[in-house]
């Protein structure tokens, strides 16, 4: 189990890293002003999203899950940490699905929001990681 542990904390690390800089790219990409910048965030908001991003969400889900399955199930049913550290895991891919969108808004030209927007987006994942780790590693309640 710890085999997996490990993977499940490597896949989480990737994929926190991706939503920490795919808002960056997002911030820079609505101050860019010329045809070829923009093509490029748009090239390297896809492969991010789809080539990092994704891959380290669906990995980190499926192995916190095998974890659950295999040694946290009685945990889950008695717990409130576990509870809560799903649900923000929960709100976590939601956060991960918001980011597809406005990344396609990006695609089709249609971006609606100022980098500001983004600056403050890309602060959101933060609080996220904290209270996961805390809950992961303090279990408090």
């Amino acid at each position: 189990m710890l085999w997996i542990k490990a993977f499940h904390l490597i896949a989480m690390v990737t994929w926190f890293s991706a939503l920490f800089y795919l808002p960056r790219l997002f911030v820079y990409h609505a101050m860019s002003e010329d045809t070829i910048s923009q093509e490029r965030f748009k090239i390297m908001e896809r492969k991010l999203y789809y080539g990092i991003m994704t891959p380290g969400a669906v990995l980190t889900v499926l192995l916190g899950l095998w974890l659950l399955h295999s040694y946290a199930w009685a945990l889950y049913k008695t717990t409130l940490w576990l509870h809560l550290k799903i649900g923000l895991v929960a709100i976590l891919i939601l956060y991960h699905l918001y980011c597809g969108h406005l990344r396609r808004q990006f695609q089709r030209n249609a971006n609606q929001h100022t980098h500001r927007y983004y600056r403050w987006l890309n602060e959101f994942p933060v609080f996220l990681l904290f209270g996961i780790v805390i809950l992961a590693v303090v279990k408090p309640f």
